[in-house]
This record gives structure tokens, sequence and C-alpha cells, in this order.
């Protein structure tokens, strides 16, 4: 008899979800960088091993948000505890839990979300008996099923999470494909492609102020090759200058990094074409957030 189970990635920003995510899928589905909050919506990564298909929901990281897109990235976290058949939220070895993680954990309570606690990172250990401190805390909570300690980097236990989620799984068809490995428009994966360049090639807060949309998504009939049209929006004028760079090598170099990429993924030629525009404070605009899918 085959069976599902829907689990949830839920933790603070940079604590490793999307990188646990990829680990498990064993693909990229989920855009990775050092800086929070890279991960804007709900993302979804499938795995299906034998009769168990495991659907795994990448999650923004849960802060205290600052703008409307920050809102709404929360919501996406909250939300999809409601929705799943576990839940797995990561934790640093370091660190007391911030108001955000405790309202996490007590919606995991108040909600009777089975949840698994993972502490991530542990290749950054200071000595061994830090682990059995972390250990203890989560524990003390009194949520968590289990706790169990992994290194995405190192490539530590990871695969030990599969086990561990089979108790909660449902018995029945399996929701995707067997050999899909998540169930993002080939679109919406370009946009995030795009996204995470900017992310590692600018400065700090351009970046956090950029959303991406694919205008144009055409395969050429008698050729290998898809025209892609990107539209780069910016909320300052002086970000799109930046974006763009002196004799517009910064966009070259991101264009070029994100077109190999995608034509790795998507198995042709890539034409990509981008143009950068200002709208002002877009993350604030409903009407704008909207328009660039961000659900409400």
């Amino acid at each position: 008899m085959t069976s599902s189970v829907f689990v949830a990635l839920v933790g603070r920003p940079n604590v490793g979800k999307s990188s646990l995510t990829n680990r498990l899928v064993g693909e990229k589905v989920a855009i990775v960088t050092s800086k929070p909050q890279t991960t804007r919506t709900r993302i979804t990564g499938i795995v299906t091993r034998d009769e168990v298909q495991y659907v795994l929901l990448d999650t923004p990281g849960i802060h205290r948000p600052r703008t409307r897109l920050g809102e709404r990235m929360g919501k996406a976290a909250t939300d999809s505890i409601a929705e799943v058949d576990a839940a797995l939220m990561l934790f640093e070895p370091y660190g007391e839990l911030n108001e955000s993680e405790e309202q996490m954990v007590a919606d995991l309570k108040a909600k009777r979300v089975p949840a698994i606690a993972v502490i991530n990172k542990t290749d950054t250990l200071k000595k061994p008996e830090d682990l059995e401190l972390r250990r203890r805390q989560l524990e003390q909570l009194g949520v968590f099923e289990k706790v169990i300690a992994v290194s995405v980097k190192a490539d530590e236990h990871c695969e030990e999470l599969f086990d561990l989620l089979v108790p909660y799984a449902v018995e029945g068809p399996h929701y995707f494909p067997d050999d899909a490995y998540t169930d993002m428009p080939e679109k919406a994966l370009v946009a995030e492609v795009l996204r995470e360049k900017m992310l590692l090639h600018l400065r700090d807060e351009i970046p956090h102020g950029i959303a991406v949309t694919v205008e144009r998504f055409k395969e050429r009939e008698d050729k290998n090759i898809i025209d892609i049209d990107v539209n780069i929006y910016c909320e300052r004028k002086s970000h799109k200058g930046m974006v763009i760079g002196k004799g517009g090598q910064m966009l070259k170099r991101i264009a070029s990094e994100a077109r190999a990429e995608c034509e790795e993924f998507l198995g042709a030629k890539v034409n990509l074409q981008c143009w950068v525009k200002v709208k002002d404070d877009w993350r604030d605009n409903e009407f704008l957030l909207n328009n660039f899918g961000f659900q409400k």
C-alpha cells in the first residue's frame, strides 16, 4: 500500500531549512544563500522512496516582520503547519530561542502537530556536551516527539530523517508522479535562480528589495532554445543603478550565471533578456504583492 507524508520545515532565518530540503530531495529546489530571509514563499520538494512519498514544504524563516511582505512570509510558515502530517523545526546548536521561535513552538503545541526538533550545524559545535545541553533544552519544551542532531553541510545524519517521518505517513495514492522532485512551475524556478544570483552578488539590503517576474517563457518550435524575458523590480532608483552596474557589468554577470543554471535544469539553450524597473516600496504595496504572486 502506498502512502504520503506532508512535512513542513520551519525555523528562524538562515537555520538551514532550504539546504536540508535540497539535501533530502537530492535536487536544488530551493535557492540557498548565507543571507537571512532568502526563502520568501513556500517551496515544495518531493521525494518518493518505494511506497512512501515525502512532500517537504520549505517555509520562509520566522521573524518579526517589518513590511507587509514580511507579514505574508510569516503567515506562509504558520499556515503550513496546519496543513501537514508532521513538522521538522530546525534549530542551531547555540543561542536562546527568539520570540518568533517561541511562538512557533506554541503554535505546534496548540495545533497538536507531530513535531521533530532538528539541531542543525553540528559541525559548528565547540564541545560534545553542548549538544546534550541543547537536546535537553528542546526536550523540555514538551512539544517535540523526537530530537535529532544533523549537519547538512557535512551530510551527517540527514538520511535518518526519512525513517523518523515514516510513522506519520498516511495510506493512499501518491499526490505527485514518483519521478517528480518539485511542483514549482519552470517560470518560478527561473525567477528564483535569478534572485539567488542577486543575493550572492549585491550588497546586503538591495536584494531584499528586489522582485523578479518572468514575463515570457517560450520554447522555439524549430530549435532547442527557450526565450525568457524577465523583469527585475527594485524599490529605489539608486538600487536600479547598482543592479545594472557600471557599463551593465553587474547585470551581465548575474544574467550569465542564472542562464547557465537555467540551461542545466531546463535541458535547453536559454536566451535570457532582463529589464530592471523601479516600483517604490513594493514590499508594502498590497496590489504589487498580489501581482508578484505573494499569497496573502
